[in-house]
């Protein structure tokens, strides 16, 4: 691949996302949410286990005090709850309320009737979803201290 070609797959990776954020932000609004509390709902998956703030705050990017600061907001306005974690009481998990399942479930709908991605064909979105888990598992090991993306190639 190219330098042009790795541009172009940048950029259209950042507009996406962009995009994305502008075509929702009525929609997490409403909810009395921001993109960044709208992500952190999304990540806490009614049919897991509540993850650990440690597991948040990977599957977010994020550091601790910002974490801490996002997950305050979802507890305030009661769609989460913090709990002490019973494998390791040093621990704390969160675990979605009734009213936060209700609206994680509305978050994702109305997200996915407005991503640019619901233009794919179900073939195209399969391909594309095969790409980026490549892309994923290549970042993973690279955070776990593997090879590095560009080394890889």
């Amino acid at each position: 691949m190219s330098q042009t070609d790795l541009e172009a797959v940048v950029r259209a990776n950042h507009e996406l996302f962009m995009l994305t954020g502008d075509r929702v932000t009525d929609l997490v609004g409403r909810h009395g949410l921001t993109l960044a509390t709208a992500q952190a709902l999304w990540v806490v998956d009614p049919e897991e286990a509540p993850p650990s703030m440690k597991v948040m705050s990977e599957r977010l990017h994020c550091n601790a005090p910002n974490l801490s600061f996002v997950t305050n907001q979802l507890v305030d306005r009661g769609l989460v709850e913090r709990l002490t974690d019973p494998h390791d009481r040093r621990s704390r998990v969160v675990r979605l309320t009734a009213e936060g399942r209700r609206v994680r479930g509305e978050i994702i709908a109305g997200t996915l009737e407005r991503t640019p991605f619901a233009a794919l064909g179900a073939g195209e979105l399969r391909e594309l979803a095969k790409l980026l888990a490549k892309v994923l598992g290549a970042a993973d090991r690279e955070r776990a201290g593997g090879t590095s993306a560009v080394a890889a190639r």
